[in-house]
C-alpha cells in the first residue's frame, strides 16, 4: 500500500480545506518545499500534490514550486490542480512529476482524456471527485449530474493509469475514508486506486491495508498530518511501496 502525504497549495503556502471550500482554510507556516523535505527525511516515497491555485484559474500557476520538489527530492510525484490541457500535461511530465491528475477538464471533456492517455502513455490519473455518489468538478464549486460509476464505465477503456477517488464530504473532515464506494469503483475501475478524502488516524491506514484488494493502490493522507493526529514516523513504517 502506497502512503501518499499530501501537499496542496494555494498562494504559495501549504493549505488545507474542508470539503474543498476555500473559505474554510487552514494555512500552515511550512513552505510546501520545507514540507515535502519533511516527507522524504521520512522515507516517503510518493506525495500528492495539489494546485489549488490552479484548480481556481485553469493554469500551471505553481510550476516553480513543483520544479524545485523535484529537483531537490526524488519522489514519486502525482499532481492535480486545473490541468485542462495537453501543453499543461507536458509542463508537468517535463518538470519530472510521474503522473499527472486530470479532474474537470477529463470530466468535461471525455475527448480531452482519451487524447491525453494515448499521448501520455503511463502518466495520467483521473481524479473522481464525489458529492453523494455524483461528480464534483472546477474545484468542487460545480456539481454535475453525472453519476460517479456511470462516467467510469465510459471512460475505463481510455488507458488511465491511476484514479484518485475523493469523497467531498469527507475530505477534510477526518470522519474516516469512504471505503465502501471506494471499494465499488475498485471492482468496476481497469487500473489501481488511491483512497482519498477523511483519513483521520493510523486505524484508516490499517484498515485500508485490510481491504486486501489488488486494485486499491494507496492512500493520501493530508489534514491528519498538518494537525498532528497523524505523526510521520508512526506512518512512516507504513511504507510499501
Amino acid at each position: 500500500m502506497k502512503i501518499f502525504p499530501a501537499i496542496d497549495i494555494k498562494d504559495k503556502k501549504c493549505v488545507r480545506l474542508i470539503k474543498g471550500d476555500f473559505e474554510k482554510k487552514t494555512e500552515y507556516e511550512t513552505s510546501p518545499i520545507d514540507q515535502a523535505g519533511k516527507f522524504k527525511k521520512h522515507g516517503f516515497k510518493n506525495l500528492h500534490i495539489v494546485d489549488l491555485d490552479g484548480a481556481l484559474t485553469g493554469r500551471t500557476v505553481n510550476l516553480d514550486i513543483i520544479q524545485e520538489i523535484v529537483s531537490k527530492h526524488n519522489f514519486k510525484i502525482e499532481i492535480g490542480g486545473g490541468v485542462r490541457s495537453l501543453d499543461s500535461i507536458k509542463q508537468y511530465i517535463d518538470a519530472g512529476v510521474d503522473k499527472v491528475i486530470l479532474g474537470s477538464g477529463a470530466i468535461k471533456n471525455k475527448e480531452f482524456l482519451k487524447e491525453a492517455c494515448e499521448k501520455f502513455k503511463d502518466q495520467i490519473a483521473l481524479g473522481l471527485d464525489a458529492k453523494d455518489g455524483y461528480l464534483s468538478v472546477s474545484g468542487w464549486k460545480e456539481n454535475l449530474n453525472i453519476n460517479t460509476l456511470d462516467f467510469l464505465k465510459e471512460v475505463n477503456s481510455y488507458g488511465v493509469s491511476r484514479i484518485i477517488y475523493t469523497d467531498i464530504n469527507r475530505d477534510g473532515m477526518k470522519t474516516s475514508p469512504n471505503f465502501e464506494e471506494t471499494l465499488k469503483i475498485a471492482e468496476l475501475s481497469n487500473c489501481p486506486v488511491v483512497i482519498s478524502g477523511g483519513v483521520s488516524s493510523m486505524n484508516d491506514i490499517k484498515k485500508a491495508k485490510e481491504l486486501n484488494n489488488k486494485k486499491i493502490e494507496g492512500i493520501i493522507v493530508g489534514k491528519a498530518i498538518y494537525d498532528g493526529d497523524i505523526k510521520l514516523d508512526e506512518l512512516a513504517r507504513e511504507i510499501s511501496a
